[in-house]
């Protein structure tokens, strides 16, 4: 089954994974090592002469003699170590011609499959680390260890270690028959719909996400169901379990404030895609592959 869009294993996590900061000076030192800076949560891509993230050297340019605390090592990537770092400036530095910091959602759309997962990684790393820079438990603040990838609590005594983590939801097809079950939010474009969708709550299975899901957003209850891929969401940090689900009733009530409309719509409605959610989303994949079975 070929990946979602930010899913694969393109990087390789494990070789890297507990270098010391020897090693890592010496990747460095020796001219295998890329930086992929995040700026407001924005990652570099070229678009010349092919789309591509942009991979800056970390011994040359604007970012040579970078402190080591301020990396995260990604892994290796085509043979190079891969950090990120967070740039907190004002205005981004420059990065040369035909460079420029791109939006990931943008960026999922330009780049070859495997650059937007790399630089989705980043991006997933970076909000982790900004936001564990003081303790959960204490307050105190935190420093990084192991090349970034864990924030340590500086309080004796707590030293609380704090791990990048993903907050699973669930999305889901509904299905009746020859007609699916899409909603819509208030502040998306006009006239696109899309799947049930939301996060799985303490204590809860997928499948008791998924039912609760539905049914809380539109009143319609949910029987069998099958699960069909996932897809890492960095916004900040979700994944996607996507399902399938039949339905057991068909009587449709808005039940909050999550969506202003849900409908049943039929194939060849949704034939041609222009209420469909972006290419690139799980979203728009459950709906295909149900379109084209």
């Amino acid at each position: 089954m070929r990946p979602n869009v930010f899913a694969g294993p393109h990087v390789d996590r494990l070789k890297l994974a507990n270098v010391d900061a020897d090693a890592v000076a010496r990747a460095i030192a020796g001219g295998s090592a890329r930086l992929i800076p995040v700026w407001k949560s924005r990652c570099p891509v070229v678009r010349q002469p092919e789309p591509a993230a942009l991979l800056l050297p970390i011994d040359s340019g604007p970012f040579a003699g970078i402190a080591l605390d301020e990396l995260v090592l990604l892994g290796e990537y085509r043979g190079l170590a891969i950090f990120t770092t967070e740039i907190e400036a004002a205005s981004p530095p420059d990065l040369g011609d035909g460079a420029e910091f791109a939006d990931l959602r943008l960026a999922a759309a330009l780049l070859p499959h495997e650059d937007a997962g790399l630089v989705a990684y980043a991006r997933a790393m970076i909000s982790f680390r900004h936001r564990h820079r003081f303790c959960g438990s204490c307050g105190a603040p935190t420093l990084p260890r192991r090349n970034g990838r864990v924030m340590v609590c500086t309080k004796p005594g707590c030293e609380t270690e704090f791990f990048p983590r993903v907050d699973p939801a669930v999305i889901v097809l509904v299905t009746d028959g020859d007609r699916a079950l899409l909603g819509r939010q208030p502040g998306w474009p006009p006239g696109r719909y899309s799947t049930i969708a939301g996060f799985v709550e303490p204590g809860e299975s997928l499948e008791d996400a998924v039912r609760r899901e539905v049914l809380e957003e539109t009143g319609v209850e949910t029987g069998a169901m099958s699960y069909q891929s996932s897809q890492p969401w960095p916004f900040p940090r979700s994944l996607m379990l996507g399902f399938r689900a039949e339905a057991r009733s068909t009587g449709i009530r808005i039940g909050d404030a999550e969506l202003e409309d849900a409908r049943w719509f039929r194939r060849d409605e949704l034939q041609g895609g222009s209420m469909l959610p972006f290419p690139q989303s799980i979203a728009y994949r459950l709906i295909q592959e149900w379109l084209s079975p």
